[in-house]
């Protein structure tokens, strides 16, 4: 039941409610001057752990009060006030908004909040009693800060759609469980459970009670999965995706089998190798870094696989225009069919290095005079001959092996360099992008790769066979019968 719309009811005991506000204001201002943040450095560790658990349990007691007021602030700018509604009253379109507005937090922040105030919500009745509110166990354990805004919504948030499938007495039942366990205080653990692991518990409450109910989800999911590409940003395409949760998860264990310790690093850079040199071996990317560089990796070793569908006649393949005297001279930009902005010029040399180049003369009106055949393309047989000679990147320590590697004329065409075995060796995508502007060394000697490493690996460094091939390392501990 809720109270009357009238303007006496929002200023009940005016005196009781500045009393409250002067004490929280004071509260605050004791809060902040009994641990100045620039002492906190000078903490033990333990009095520091120990800080971290009693502020976490005072901000839950805050955020009850922000819930309570959002609830409050939602109640009040209900439709049925109309104009007299409190977020209309002061111009914003929703309580979100006025939330938002008031308080600066995120719109999510503040959408978040009243949400969760609908379903924790008491509304008082004549009296002093209050009513239940749809999860009473949660906006309890909410209130007196057993449980956080986190765990609190998430509970809620995983049983609303079990509302209208569940019993009373099993929506009841798995309630007092995820409380229990959020807050420490059920039989198997003391341990208050943390917010992600409250969420894997809902996902076997919602499967126990509404195992049928999984379907039409799946049936949802499937209608919205997507993978989109946006717009092209200062030299980043920008995107989004949503994946099916088992197509998700195939694409989180490939990612781990990379970032595994005894797999990473892999596709690094050479600055990047440097970097993780000089901190003992550690990878300096983030993991977001990571994936992107796995990524590409793994669609470059797809379109070259053989099986991806052919475009035109041929493999997938990105086309690259440049104009011939700024290849020739090494400066400009070139531009992708696929890429709105320019790429660099090194970005250009690396792809014609792998990809080969074709001449095509225009006239200045843009007809096309000459049509040459593509160059500097090695053949599949080439290919498979190198990948057998080398068995992978060559560059020591990289661990790609040769279906992701490129090939790379060792001595440039613009050189004089042919597109032979003899001029062509296995490097992954990194280290062929960086090839030209790192240390390391790379020359052929009567047909086989040899490598020299960069100062800060070895200050003497000196040529070396390079080769991941097994049968070429076998050769090397052979001994021939007498």
């Amino acid at each position: 039941m809720k109270a009357p719309d009238d303007e006496a009811t929002t200023e009940q005991k005016p005196e009781d409610a500045g009393r409250a506000i002067a004490r929280i204001q004071a509260l605050a201002t004791e809060c902040a001057d009994a641990l100045p943040c620039t002492t906190i450095p000078d903490l033990t560790d333990a009095d520091t752990l120990a800080l971290v658990a009693e502020v976490e349990r005072l901000g839950r007691r805050i955020d009850a009060l922000r819930v309570a007021l959002a609830g409050e602030v939602a109640d009040r700018s209900r439709p049925s006030r109309g104009a007299r509604g409190l977020a209309v009253s002061r111009g914003c379109r929703t309580p979100a908004d006025l939330i938002e507005r008031l308080t600066q937090v995120s719109g999510t922040t503040a959408r978040r909040r009243v949400v969760l105030a609908s379903d924790v919500r008491r509304d008082p009745f004549p009296g002093g009693d209050r009513t239940r509110a749809r999860f009473d166990l949660v906006a309890g354990a909410l209130e007196d800060g057993r449980i956080g805004i986190d765990a609190a919504t998430v509970i809620t948030k995983g049983l609303t759609p079990l509302l209208a499938h569940g019993s009373l007495d099993e929506l009841k039942k798995a309630e007092t469980e995820l409380v229990a366990a959020a807050s420490g205080t059920g039989p198997d653990s003391t341990v208050p459970a943390s917010a992600d692991s409250v969420r894997v518990m809902v996902c076997v409450w919602q499967a126990k009670i509404d195992p049928d109910g999984l379907d039409p989800a799946e049936d949802r999911v499937m209608a919205v999965r997507d993978f989109r590409f946006g717009p092209e940003r200062n030299g980043l395409l920008h995107g989004s995706f949503r994946l099916m949760a088992e197509a998700g998860g195939r694409v989180k264990a490939l990612f781990d089998a990379y970032l595994a310790p005894t797999t990473a690093p892999a596709f690094m850079s050479e600055e990047e190798c440097a970097a993780a040199e000089a901190e003992g071996g550690k990878d300096l990317r983030t993991p977001a870094q990571q994936r992107h560089d796995i990524f590409v990796a793994i669609i470059d070793a797809m379109a070259r696989s053989g099986q991806a569908p052919e475009v035109g006649g041929a493999a997938p393949t990105v086309l690259v225009s440049v104009r011939a005297e700024d290849l020739e001279a090494n400066r400009g930009v070139g531009w992708s069919d696929r890429v709105e902005g320019p790429v660099s010029m090194r970005t250009v040399r690396q792809l014609v290095c792998t990809g080969g180049i074709q001449k095509v003369v225009l006239t200045t009106e843009g007809r096309i005079v000459q049509l040459g055949s593509p160059e500097r393309c090695f053949t599949p047989q080439q290919r498979r001959a190198i990948s057998l000679r080398d068995g992978g990147c060559v560059i020591p320590g990289c661990t790609i092996p040769a279906g992701w590697c490129e090939i790379h004329h060792v001595v440039p065409d613009r050189d004089g360099g042919p597109t032979h075995t003899d001029n062509g060796v296995l490097l992954c995508w990194f280290h062929h992008r960086t090839i030209d502007t790192s240390e390391w060394q790379i020359r052929m000697r009567d047909g086989v790769p040899e490598v020299k490493p960069p100062p800060w690996i070895e200050y003497f460094g000196k040529w070396r066979p390079a080769t991941r091939s097994r049968t070429r390392l076998l050769d090397r501990h052979h001994t021939p019968p007498d």
